[in-house]
């Protein structure tokens, strides 16, 4: 019993529910918190239901909070509101939201169901899809709205843990909160109403009405007063299920920018990203990458990974030595500073050349460059900026070669001790 006891949440704060609203409102982070989460995930996909619902929100937090905390104040109010009324009364606030979200929702839906065949199957028939998402997101809605009327929102935390992840989840998420009805009737009243798009080609038309036909069933034939509380789950279980929700919900959003979104080349000419997106798998460039990540998976099988780490630590030049031999032999072009043997061959001198050598090429090269040898303001400046380079790179490796050289004392003493 007090291991069941320690897992639940303990008493919310009106502080931290007003600190997550400012910095995390409108993606529903205060409604998290106080285990909303279905009020969580309509502010997150709508960017705190446009903004305006966030805003409102700032005089309804104390409400919020007291319903997370089973306020018993709170708790007898909304009894008396339960007796004193029959149904849930009309809510303005909460039919226009649920008409927006829902709007938002099902024009997502659509514009995600690819135009043309893919993969040489046609998927118009998806759109059937449209009154589903659009009775999912009106219930959702509901849900949102009417937690700031008459709601005990104790109930209203992340009730999808059933089997709300299904399209029956439109009834599902049409019941959480104080409130609750059936999925038969917002789901009618969409269907019926479609019909009319291949009537009226204004999306704008046949969407709104479509919305207002299945708002106005739910709210007059399916809400009621929701009278047993939903059990509270476990904080891994909410952030599991809403994770899930939140990947179904951006793949509408992939999948509206592949088949939808366009680029612009240097040409102002516009490509499809699909179109872009197959042409770049096919680029050499790509291929070139593809085929270097084969080498190197090739090369960790045999070597092991940790050499493969090795030579992207030595590749990325963290002590600068590359760079150095840049700075001290200027006569070699980029292209012949690549391989150290290109260096041999143009100035005698390699990556592997002895400290005395070393010093010898930097002092010739220091008497050459030395500032002083220049009489025109301008040059010297270059003179003396070029000068500071050769001097850095020298020491950059000098201390290449210590370092090198304790290191193979130090291999030679173990080798000794064994």
């Amino acid at each position: 019993m007090a291991a069941k006891s320690s897992t639940m949440p303990g008493k919310k704060s009106i502080f931290v529910a007003y600190f997550m609203w400012l910095f995390t409102g409108i993606f529903g982070g205060h409604h998290f918190y106080l285990r909303r989460d279905r009020h969580a995930f309509v502010w997150w996909t709508t960017l705190g239901g446009f903004i305006v619902g966030w805003l409102g929100e700032i005089f309804r937090i104390p409400r919020y909070v007291r319903e997370a905390n089973d306020d018993p104040q709170y708790v007898e109010e909304l009894a008396r509101r339960v007796i004193q009324n029959k149904k849930p009364p009309f809510s303005m606030n909460r039919f226009t939201g649920m008409l927006m979200v829902g709007y938002s929702w099902a024009q997502m839906t659509m514009f995600a169901i690819p135009p043309d065949s893919f993969w040489g199957i046609n998927l118009r028939y998806l759109n059937l899809l449209i009154p589903v998402a659009l009775g999912l997101d009106k219930a959702r809605r509901q849900v949102v709205k009417g937690n700031k009327d008459k709601a005990k929102t104790e109930i209203s935390v992340c009730d999808m843990d059933d089997s709300k992840a299904k399209p029956e989840g439109v009834w599902t998420v049409g019941n959480i909160g104080n409130e609750e009805g059936s999925l038969k009737w917002p789901l009618l009243g969409a269907f019926a109403a479609y019909p009319i798009r291949y009537y009226v080609f204004d999306d704008s038309i046949w969407f709104t009405i479509m919305l207002l036909a299945s708002a106005c069933a739910f709210d007059s034939y399916s809400k009621r007063w929701r009278r047993t509380p939903k059990k509270k789950t476990h904080n891994v279980k909410r952030v599991s299920i809403l994770a899930t929700c939140a990947c179904i919900y951006l793949s509408l959003w992939c999948s509206y920018l592949y088949f939808h979104g366009t680029i612009t080349d240097s040409e102002g000419d516009e490509v499809p990203i699909y179109e872009a997106l197959h042409h770049f798998f096919t680029s050499p460039w790509w291929l070139d990458v593809k085929q270097c990540i084969a080498e190197t998976y090739q090369y960790a099988q045999h070597h092991g990974w940790y050499e493969v780490w090795k030579q992207i630590i030595d590749l990325s030049d963290p002590h600068g030595e590359q760079n150095a031999y840049r700075g001290i032999f200027p006569a070699a072009c980029a292209c012949e500073l690549g391989p150290y043997e290109r260096l041999k061959a143009v100035l005698g001198v390699n990556r592997d050349s002895s400290q005395s050598e070393i010093t010898s090429v930097w002092r010739k090269l220091s008497r050459e460059n030395h500032p002083d040898k220049v009489k025109d303001e301008a040059e010297r400046r270059a003179a003396q900026e070029r000068f500071m380079e050769i001097q850095q790179a020298y020491e950059i490796l000098s201390n290449s070669k210590h370092r090198r050289n304790r290191r193979n004392k130090k291999d030679n003493s173990d080798e000794i001790n064994i």
